[in-house]
């Protein structure tokens, strides 16, 4: 008599920011894919590569999180089909599928909540998870943070030391905003964290120990999609081929609501700093040259950036190269919180805690790594992937 068959563990995937664009279309590529209703493009986790690592399986994946908007998630969905970001059709063939995970979603914190009643906050969010992986029998739970770009966080003491962070937070201190709330919320419920934007959720000393002493992953920050992914992968050419850039300016012009939000120049601070990090540390310099972020709402959910790169060769001759990137970053951005997710739920299991400095290939500004270089970003992942794997015996015959 055969011996029973094990069930396949479920996972849990909970997103700030659950009924944003970016959630939104990873929802719905996820739902497509689970029903072969659309293929892995855009997902590296799908690569040849990674076979036989171990890597949790879509099927097996429940999806919650929260959001302040109220808007039910299959409108959403339809709204991004008129756009263009989903494909139409597909949207009414999921219809149910996003439904149910409409239904898990719960109201989330503004950061008024977080202003005013900080340990209220927190202990609704705690307690949010909490029902989200016991209803479900959740063996892991993954938090992502796909909400709009907040402004730096304001220094405060708490922030070095994790005793001082809960303290504060237990005196009912404002001491953090809504990422980072959330990510203290995660952690001590059990739940690993990847910050997708960039804020300080992942930055802050005390973070990064609380996730030390829960023995817990965390991952950010601030997903790379466009022109800093191009300035990952052109800026080694130069530097490889002691090509010294004397300037390299990038304008970006975006709609949508992340456009909408960054065109406060106090949201816009977080993104431009995460956007300059790479360069100075591929080239050894800063070159010279703005980067700025313009919102253009007829634009919608598509961006354009546009560089200039001036630099000088043998002899001290003078060039250029200019790029145009016109993308929809949604849809960059979707399948690529699908791959954090899976493999944060590795190293969950493989018992890894702190920041993924492996997981530096999907940030502008990576916690815990320096490396910027895309090539080699590309080559630590795989290779983190493979002894993970190996080391928990999950690796595949």
């Amino acid at each position: 008599m055969d011996a029973p068959s094990t069930p396949t563990p479920r996972w849990g995937l909970w997103l700030l920011g659950a009924r944003g664009s970016v959630a939104t279309t990873m929802t719905v590529g996820w739902a497509a894919m689970v029903a072969n209703l659309a293929g892995p493009e855009g997902m590296v986790t799908q690569l040849s590569a990674f076979d036989g690592v171990g890597l949790p399986g879509l099927p097996d994946l429940v999806i919650g999180g929260c959001d302040i908007g109220e808007v039910p998630l299959v409108k959403r969905a339809e709204q991004l089909e008129t756009a263009g970001v989903v494909p139409h059709g597909v949207v009414d063939r999921i219809a149910e599928e996003l439904a149910t995970v409409d239904a898990r979603l719960t109201a989330g914190v503004t950061a008024r909540d977080v202003a005013e009643h900080p340990a209220a906050a927190l202990a609704r969010l705690r307690a949010d998870l909490t029902a989200f992986r016991t209803a479900h029998d959740l063996d892991r739970v993954v938090v992502v943070n796909v909400a709009s770009t907040e402004p730096p966080v304001d220094p405060h003491d708490s922030h070095r030391d994790v005793d001082l962070l809960l303290a504060a937070l237990d005196a009912d201190l404002a001491v953090l905003s809504p990422a980072p709330l959330v990510a203290v919320a995660a952690l001590t419920s059990g739940a690993a964290f990847v910050d997708f934007t960039p804020s300080s959720a992942t930055v802050l000393p005390a973070i990064q120990q609380l996730a030390e002493r829960h023995g817990l992953p965390l991952a950010g920050r601030d997903g790379k999609t466009g022109e800093t992914l191009l300035k990952t992968a052109l800026a080694p050419m130069f530097a490889d081929r002691a090509l010294r850039v004397r300037s390299w300016s990038g304008m970006n012009l975006l709609g949508g609501g992340d456009g909408q939000t960054l065109a406060d120049p106090t949201h816009a601070r977080s993104k431009l700093e995460s956007k300059a990090a790479p360069l100075q540390a591929i080239l050894g310099y800063q070159p010279d040259g703005p980067v700025r972020i313009d919102h253009v709402a007829d634009l919608g959910d598509w961006k354009t950036a546009w560089d200039l790169i001036t630099f000088e060769g043998f002899l001290g001759t003078r060039m250029q190269l200019q790029f145009t990137w016109q993308g929809c970053d949604s849809a960059l951005a979707a399948p690529l919180v699908l791959d954090l997710a899976r493999l944060v739920a590795l190293a969950m299991g493989a018992g890894q805690s702190g920041p993924l400095p492996a997981l530096a290939y999907f940030f502008k500004d990576p916690v815990g790594s320096s490396q910027h270089r895309l090539a080699e970003q590309f080559t630590d992942l795989i290779t983190w992937a493979r002894t993970t794997a190996a080391a928990t015996g999950t690796t595949a015959a």
